[in-house]
């Protein structure tokens, strides 16, 4: 039994609402308060952030590996120019280097949001905007990370969900 106003919990025999002060009139119905968006999809969103990083961090680690052992000591063109190999393996690095980089910044954002972190709302905001242009996992884990997380009602129930956690 939860008052209708500010979801508390009431006694069958109450008439007040002992938090908001709100009179309760027609008796008393069994209910729970509704969950919010917020504590609907964060967990979700959590683990998709999780599984994001995961997949970047194999993907990194490709990219170092080729960089190391391809490119950086067997590659010789056939026909064309000849590519320098310290250039081809120094994009590489700092390619593969730049996502793992991103990976395990996707990883602590879905640590954060799994834990209800007060920071991990803004840092995951900042990383759903950069993971747009990553076709097609990234746009819409984007996507749906906006959806959830960006709208002020979402601010204020993230608030109280890392206030309570």
């Amino acid at each position: 039994m939860f008052c209708d106003s500010c979801g508390t919990a009431l006694l069958p025999n109450q008439t007040y609402c002992s938090s908001c002060g709100k009179q309760i009139r027609g008796g008393i119905h069994i209910s729970y308060p509704r969950r919010g968006r917020v504590q609907e999809h964060i967990r979700l969103l959590g683990i998709l952030w999780l599984a994001l990083g995961a997949i970047n961090i194999v993907g990194s680690l490709g990219i170092l590996f080729a960089a190391n052992f391809v490119y950086g000591h067997v590659f010789t063109p056939d026909n064309g120019p000849p590519v320098p190999r310290n250039l081809l393996h120094f994009i590489l690095m700092s390619v593969g280097t730049f996502v793992l980089a991103k990976a395990a910044v996707e990883l602590i954002a879905g640590w954060g949001l799994l834990r209800r972190e007060p920071w991990a709302r803004m840092l995951t905001i900042v990383l759903a905007f950069f993971s747009l242009f990553t076709i097609p996992f990234g746009t819409a884990l984007g996507i749906y990370t906006l959806w959830v997380l960006l709208p002020s009602e979402s601010d204020q129930e993230y608030r109280a969900e890392s206030k309570a956690a």
